[in-house]
């Protein structure tokens, strides 16, 4: 099997049909293992999935580390997207700051280009939008970093539509990367409408709803003492699982009468919705890599997507899809 290449937004990117979300192998999700995690993006390489996501958030530094130590004799075959905006501090979980402001982007930049060991960016995303300084400002820096060559193409991450638009003002977006999935289809309403007008690629995070619609984890105690999720999204927690584990069962039901998983199923469903969208599942195991990257192989009719929606009414989900801080870090 391999990965078929398509377009990604209007401004001459291919990536492939699917990418790799890379943020669990270095943070949030439990117990890291460098070496599987690098087995991982080998494979995930060998497949024909060469869109790989990181940030300079994820584990601090350390996803971008881990990363680009693992591609390096393999970059020419990468189409690496990585992000700036969330500023932490190593040892203070507390300290969580968002700044799009000129010079920041611009030593945010540097700083991933050393971590990441490569000399440009493919697709460099603000990962969140600072409302302190003007969105004109802060992609008028990025796209000096296009003419520098440093970075290729430039991307924005949970960005509302009017942001969206005064970004696309200022410099071509190539893509915008938000959540989107069976449970979380807020971005259908608007979103997807603003950038598919404007010829920009959308990039679903999130794709498998953070690993609840693989139907993988039946049970809290399926996640571990290190695993943040049910801390970080109200979907997973207390009475708020139970009730949403109701319509992982209904999407594993459908899964089981077509002979595929329920992770490959949702999967499928979100790229039933066009060749524009390009979801980025993130794992950091071999044998989840490669039960998502069939998914691209599977094809679903019109009835079949009708019945997946029916299956997962958005009125009954329940929970924000973040915490209330996280929540507070949305532009909207």
């Amino acid at each position: 099997m391999t990965m078929r290449k398509v377009k990604l937004g209007s401004q001459g990117a291919y990536v492939s049909r699917m990418g790799l979300g890379c943020m669990g192998m270095s943070e949030f999700y439990g117990e890291c293992d460098d070496a599987e995690s690098a087995a991982t993006l080998l494979r995930a390489l060998d497949l024909g999935v060469t869109f790989l996501d990181t940030a300079d958030t994820y584990g601090i530094g350390d996803n971008e580390e881990l990363v680009g130590k693992t591609i390096r004799a393999r970059r020419d075959e990468v189409f690496l997207a990585t992000k700036f905006a969330n500023i932490r501090k190593k040892g203070d979980p507390t300290y969580w700051v968002i700044s799009g402001k000129p010079e920041y982007v611009r030593a945010a930049c540097d700083a991933s280009l050393k971590r990441l060991g490569v000399d440009h960016i493919d697709l460099y995303y603000q990962h969140r939008v600072d409302p302190e300084t003007p969105i004109e400002e802060t992609v008028g820096a990025m796209a000096e970093l296009v003419k520098a060559g440093k970075v290729k193409y430039l991307g924005l991450s949970e960005a509302s539509p009017s942001t969206v638009r005064r970004a696309h003002k200022v410099h071509p977006i190539t893509a915008l990367q938000t959540e989107y999935s069976l449970w979380e289809r807020h971005v259908e309403s608007e979103i997807l409408p603003t950038v598919r007008e404007l010829g920009i690629g959308f990039v679903p995070y999130s794709p498998l709803g953070r690993g609840f619609l693989t139907g993988a984890i039946t049970k809290l105690s399926d996640l571990g003492d290190k695993d943040s999720r049910a801390k970080r999204y109200p979907r997973f927690a207390g009475e708020n699982f139970d009730k949403n584990q109701v319509l992982v069962d209904r999407v594993r039901a459908i899964a089981n009468r077509k002979g595929v998983k329920a992770g490959q199923l949702a999967l499928a469903w979100v790229l039933a919705k066009g060749e524009d969208l390009i979801p980025i599942p993130g794992t950091k195991r071999r044998k989840y890599l490669e039960e998502n990257a069939a998914a691209a192989d599977i094809k679903l009719s019109a009835q079949e997507v009708a019945e997946l929606e029916a299956a997962v009414p958005q009125h009954e989900i329940v929970g924000e899809r973040y915490a209330a801080a996280n929540m507070q870090r949305i532009d909207r």
